[in-house]
């Protein structure tokens, strides 16, 4: 008797995917917690994936699309470049563990390669080589994924901390600064006590990396120029 396809579609999976993902993370991700989800059997999502590895293929690209469909400029290379790094960020971080998904897949879907392609269009017109304008995309994007990433990672730590020790990881990481000298971590520890770790994952912090990048190509440019 002929297997008849499950009575399901591409985008519930892909709808419950990121559920999942925001409820347990990628580490504890899998093709039965899934189908569980679902109401299936886990064979059944093999009508539609090849693999898990294909399905994260496809969760890469459909946040490959939504940057896309969000990123809206026609300024000079700084300012497109800009923008791009401002749209990647806010779109991977409303997608859960979308970041590491990014990480995990080759560009073998057409979104992620379009994406591709609209990162290199912005520098086109600058002076750069050929090698130099595929450098400059991967510096900005990979900025942008480990910016996010260590965010999305430094709330699961804190969140952790507390739950273990049931004290902040402020609090601990005082104790432990306390007990150090002057010579090991003087300086650190004014930093802390004024907060200025406090800085890790806002805006202003992503703006001045942002920056940071940004004027160093334009420095890469000027010396193509002269």
């Amino acid at each position: 008797m002929k297997r008849q396809q499950p009575q399901i579609s591409e985008d519930k999976i892909l709808e419950a995917s990121w559920e999942l993902l925001g409820e347990e993370g990628i580490e504890k991700f899998s093709m039965r917690r899934l189908a569980d989800r679902l109401g299936i059997q886990a064979p059944s999502l093999y009508w539609y994936f090849k693999s898990k590895q294909d399905l994260y293929q496809r969760l890469a690209n459909q946040v490959s699309k939504m940057i896309l469909e969000e990123f809206h400029s026609e300024g000079d290379w700084k300012e497109q470049l800009a923008v791009l790094a401002v749209t990647v960020r806010n779109v991977l971080r409303r997608y859960p563990c979308s970041t590491q998904l990014m990480m995990m897949t080759l560009p073998h879907e057409p979104d992620i390669i379009r994406f591709t392609n609209r990162m290199l269009l912005c520098v086109e017109s600058t002076a750069l080589e050929q090698e130099q304008k595929m450098q400059v995309v991967t510096t900005l994007v990979n900025y942008v994924f480990y910016f996010v990433l260590d965010d999305y990672q430094h709330e699961r730590n804190v969140s952790a901390i507390s739950k273990e020790k049931g004290a902040l990881p402020g609090e601990e990481m005082i104790r432990l600064l306390d007990s150090m000298s002057e010579t090991e971590s003087g300086l650190f520890r004014r930093m802390f006590r004024n907060g200025l770790f406090d800085l890790m994952g806002t805006d202003v912090a992503f703006e001045f990396g942002l920056k940071l990048i940004l004027l160093g190509i334009e420095q890469v440019i000027k010396e193509r120029e002269m």
